[in-house]
């Protein structure tokens, strides 16, 4: 070994049907190892990479979340079989008490591959096989989006690569699976393969939330790097790149996309990049969309995604010398999907508490019960943290006095309909199912399920796009964009005379439903 393994196992080793041969990767606190099968089950192969990691009871006190992780993995292995993926065949325990570091160490034996895409790379920056390879990557991504599932860490030492050539996923211990809109991950992430949003992010008890849209801008990242060698960000280190990022984000930089990329990857980076979560391609989108540029004909049709299951809370709160130490081995170690019209947490079982979202959003001015999931959800489906609950709220006050039948079919020639006033033409391209607008024009009466969630991302598209020079309270400037446009309001330098009477009320109510802060 070149490199000290942070679990030692000498070759030979016996665990289950398997003997440890030679080492493949490691991390700070799990490594791998070539298996060799010497009985058990004949429908095991011959040749298995075996995965050990310490979650026995003597293990170091800060690992104590790691079999967290562990079984976030094993879950998704158990559930999922899908020729993208790589495969997991069984799990074992270790039962050696003569050998503490080994002794309850849990092992996942996997399909093994010839090697990564991060070690194909470091030999060829831009393989002749990359379209290929970027069109299975993508298939894999489909497959898991389609089982409800996010992967949250896409980079090419996640990508192994098979003695044919094929590629497979791999790297699940922070792959989650989706409850409505979003899923919940431990707080790492590889920060150029990180989306801007998530470079900010809060997190909660359960961890960082996470939608699908995370995975497109990794494969945009990939593509990018598999077919020119660089990155699409300037920058000569991670973190520069991850400054680029967020300045990108804010509309203050531009992609570097480089120039002998095709035109059509060009393309199809661009929508993977694009600067807000709600404009990026959706998966299905763009999988038809790599294919035709890879030329590798289209892949069967997915069966639709099962719903959602309610998932028991994780400790998000993960160490980070775990969580790194997992995502550090180098074999498998290392749009919304969107509600459409049921809108999002709404339609979730749980029962609508008078006291849902208390610490964002006052409980005594009159919100009514019915919308308070829905005005909360909704808000934290947006990560510009602008965007509140207190701000939903203020404007759906403003636009109707929470009326779901209001009905006004002189305004705009078109008309207004609903608890936020919407447009049924325009509200068509916020209804969204996997990051592509509806496809028909809703009919009114409008729902609250439809219009508060629509909001919530019509808003989110606005604030990043208004410009930062602009005076005043950013809010009512979002508020302002709603009732014209963020164009015409960042024409006229703030707020429009005829839209002031509509944002001072706002600006009232928004003061009014926000809670004190605690001292």
């Amino acid at each position: 070994m070149t490199e000290p393994y942070a679990v030692p196992v000498p070759s030979g080793y016996r665990v289950g049907a398997w003997e440890v041969r030679a080492p493949i990767a490691t991390g700070a606190f799990g490594s791998v190892y070539e298996g060799r099968r010497t009985g058990g089950a004949g429908d095991l192969p011959r040749v298995a990479a075996l995965k050990f990691l310490p979650t026995g009871t003597d293990t170091p006190r800060q690992l104590a979340h790691l079999r967290e992780l562990v079984e976030r993995e094993i879950d998704l292995y158990r559930r999922l079989t899908r020729p993208r993926l790589i495969r997991m065949y069984e799990t074992l325990v270790v039962d050696d008490p003569a050998r503490p570091r080994l002794d309850g160490a849990t092992v996942l034996v996997l399909e093994r591959a010839q090697r990564s895409l991060a070690d194909l790379l470091s030999a060829a920056p831009r393989p002749a096989a990359g379209p290929a390879l970027l069109a299975q990557i993508c298939e894999g991504l489909a497959q898991l989006h389609h089982a409800g599932w996010v992967h949250g860490d896409l980079k090419p030492a996640n990508v192994l690569l098979m003695p044919d050539g094929s590629a497979r996923l791999a790297d699940f211990n922070m792959a989650a699976e989706l409850e409505g809109t979003h899923a919940y991950t431990p707080a790492f992430s590889t920060p150029d393969y990180t989306p801007p949003e998530l470079l900010w992010a809060e997190i909660g008890e359960r961890g960082r939330r996470i939608r699908p849209s995370a995975d497109v801008w990794a494969f945009g990242v990939l593509a990018h790097l598999l077919l020119t060698g660089s990155f699409p960000l300037p920058g000569g280190t991670p973190s520069a790149r991850r400054d680029a990022a967020a300045a990108y984000a804010r509309g203050h930089d531009e992609l570097r996309l480089a120039p002998q990329l095709p035109d059509a990857w060009r393309e199809i980076v661009r929508d993977c990049l694009a600067r807000t979560h709600a404009d990026r391609i959706g998966t299905d989108a763009l999988l038809r969309r790599v294919e035709a540029a890879a030329g590798t004909g289209r892949s069967p049709k997915l069966p639709r995604a099962p719903l959602p299951r309610r998932r028991r809370a994780v400790l998000a709160l993960v160490s980070a010398a775990a969580t790194v130490a997992v995502a550090a081995l180098g074999y498998g170690i290392s749009t919304w999907a969107d509600s459409g019209t049921t809108g999002g947490a709404s339609t979730s079982g749980k029962s609508t508490s008078a006291t849902y979202g208390a610490s964002e959003l006052r409980t005594d001015k009159g919100i009514p019960v019915q919308y308070r999931r829905l005005i909360v959800d909704s808000a934290h489906d947006c990560l510009q943290h602008e965007v509140s609950p207190a701000l939903i709220a203020a404007m759906l006050k403003t636009e109707s006095n929470f009326d779901p039948g209001l009905s006004d079919p002189t305004a705009g020639g078109e008309g207004e309909y609903g608890i936020a006033r919407w447009t049924p033409s325009v509200l068509r391209w916020w209804i969204r199912s996997d990051g592509i607008p509806a496809k028909k024009t809703p009919q009114p009466p409008l729902t609250p399920a439809q219009s508060i969630p629509a909001m919530a991302r019509y808003l989110c598209f606005m604030e990043p796009r208004l410009e930062t020079s602009l005076p005043g309270d950013r809010r009512i400037l979002i508020a302002a964009s709603y009732r014209t446009s963020y164009k015409k309001v960042n024409a006229a330098g703030g707020v429009l005379p005829q839209t002031r009477a509509y944002t001072v009320r706002v600006a009232h109510y928004l003061k009014e439903y926000t809670p004190p802060v605690k001292k």
